[in-house]
């Protein structure tokens, strides 16, 4: 399907040595601009920072080194954002083991990765798209490709939109249909639920926003079914829960970031003690969430002890976050990042599990 009137990836090849050389001079020439009395989300007096011509999101920094073709490749691969893409994907191919109870067809398998890859890289390049103008005044985000000038705004639409397309097609041709629609309904709900309505207008954003990032396990399921089924909207859940006890965290580094860009996370609008409680709220139901899958499978020994373990770790970490922010701790000694990473962790460990225990099943004695 062509997209005409709009430059594609093609034209922005051939113009990639000069992107390189404007994102450099414009790296350079923006600066922040403040403006003193301005008060921020949470109430106090705070610069306001606003970046100079700012472009967009996501992405990573350009590569020093790199020219011509294969630098504006880079740049676009940036976009969709492959670290949280890989994420997802760690979550697609264990509900497909479960599933079919065994291994599915390596063909199948494949297909199913690359739809999600297409969909996860149409999704993020677009939400990089909106959000260009909060990237430019977050210090994290500011070398992002949209923000540096290196890919312009038109050229992202088009590549976001042409991957979304191709994604439905990839998974509805080679696939299955239902995997086609899910994988639709994920990437128009995290760009026009998550990234245009409830980003920057609750503190509740990541909570109904991660809705999206659950998807996977659903399209995992149908792709190796044809069905979705209840195993698999337990998994949908335990993702659910776990995003906020693992999103929370990161936003307590950043606090200072998302607050001059005027985004409300609840970091941002709350005490520190009032958000480690959430954490430590969601975390519960998350563990909670994850055993109920041992009957519901039905679940072994394998997943049974991993899901104990590992999410007796999480709340650990989460009661430990609660209770150095109730003693009024600064964050030096909140050390939120332990629990973000450990969040990772933790949910690698509990999908492998998934994967693992239907292949070396040993039945617990409620469930033989």
């Amino acid at each position: 399907m062509a997209l005409t009137g709009e430059p594609g990836v093609a034209a922005a090849l051939d113009s990639g040595v000069r992107a390189d050389r404007r994102a450099a001079a414009l790296a350079c020439r923006r600066r922040p601009t403040f403006r003193r009395g301005v008060t921020d989300l949470t109430g106090r007096p705070k610069d306001d920072v606003t970046a100079l011509h700012a472009r967009d999101e996501l992405a990573s920094t350009p590569t020093p080194g790199r020219s011509g073709a294969l630098a504006v490749v880079g740049q676009y691969v940036a976009l969709t954002k492959p670290r949280i893409i890989e994420t997802l994907l760690i979550t697609t191919i264990p509900v497909m083991i479960l599933a079919t109870r065994g291994m599915p067809p390596f063909w199948l398998v494949v297909a199913t990765v690359v739809g999600g890859t297409l969909s996860a890289g149409g999704a993020n390049t677009l939400n990089c798209v909106i959000d260009r103008d909060i990237d430019a005044v977050m210090q994290r985000t500011s070398t992002r490709p949209l923000v540096t000038g290196a890919i312009s705004p038109r050229a992202a639409t088009v590549f976001g939109l042409a991957l979304a397309v191709v994604s439905v097609l990839w998974f509805g041709l080679l696939v299955n249909w239902l995997s086609a629609a899910l994988s639709l309904g994920a990437l128009v709900f995290y760009v026009a639920v998550y990234t245009m309505l409830l980003k920057r207008r609750t503190a509740q954003n990541i909570v109904w926003g991660g809705a999206a990032g659950c998807m996977p396990v659903l399209i995992g399921w149908a792709a190796a079914t044809g069905t979705v089924a209840w195993p698999a909207v337990v998994l949908f859940l335990v993702i659910f829960f776990w995003t906020p006890p693992h999103y929370w965290p990161l936003s307590m580094r950043f606090r200072d970031d998302y607050a001059a860009a005027r985004v409300p996370m609840l970091p941002v609008v709350a005490q520190m003690p009032a958000v480690a409680l959430q954490i430590v709220v969601y975390s519960w139901v998350m563990v909670l969430v994850s055993l109920a899958l041992v009957p519901v499978a039905p679940m072994g020994w394998v997943y049974t002890v991993v899901a104990l373990v590992s999410g007796g770790l999480f709340l650990a970490e989460a009661h430990r976050l609660l209770r150095l922010a109730r003693r009024g701790r600064p964050e030096a000694e909140l050390k939120p990042m332990r629990l973000f990473h450990y969040s990772i962790t933790y949910l690698a460990l509990l999908f492998v599990a998934v994967a693992i225990d239907p292949l070396l099943y040993f039945p617990l004695p409620l469930t033989s």
